[in-house]
């Protein structure tokens, strides 16, 4: 059972940065794809940024260009660099980890990390 802790995040000022990061126990990292997820009060969960197991990255359009995903197979973590805040940023953020294989299976979302909390003021 793929299992996933969230570190990182807090509050900052607009324009500042953090560091967002995922480590994953439970099972080969590396046939997964792992994503970030965030859910803003009286908002759907929506995909933040998603890193496949070969390496290929999508990225929200809105932070294009401001947020960096990257993983480290070797470590099992998988990392979210965010860089020029804004407001709109604030929400809890999630990490993901998808395995392609399952991918057909009714219901399956993957697995979910408990979240952490981003706070960007104005």
């Amino acid at each position: 059972q793929v299992q996933l802790v969230e570190s990182g995040g807090g509050s900052v000022q607009s324009g500042g940065s953090l560091w967002l990061s995922c480590a994953v126990s439970g099972s080969i990292f590396s046939l997964y794809d792992m994503a970030w997820y965030r859910q803003a009060p009286g908002k759907e969960r929506e995909m933040v940024a998603k890193i496949t197991g070969g390496g290929s990255i999508n990225y929200k359009d809105s932070v294009k260009g401001r947020f960096t995903i990257s993983r480290d197979n070797a470590k099992n973590t998988v990392d979210l660099q965010m860089k020029s805040l804004k407001p709109e940023d604030t929400a809890v953020y999630y990490c993901n980890a998808w395995h392609p294989s399952y991918s057909g299976t009714p219901g399956y979302t993957g697995a979910w990390g408990q979240g952490t909390q981003v706070t960007v003021s104005s």
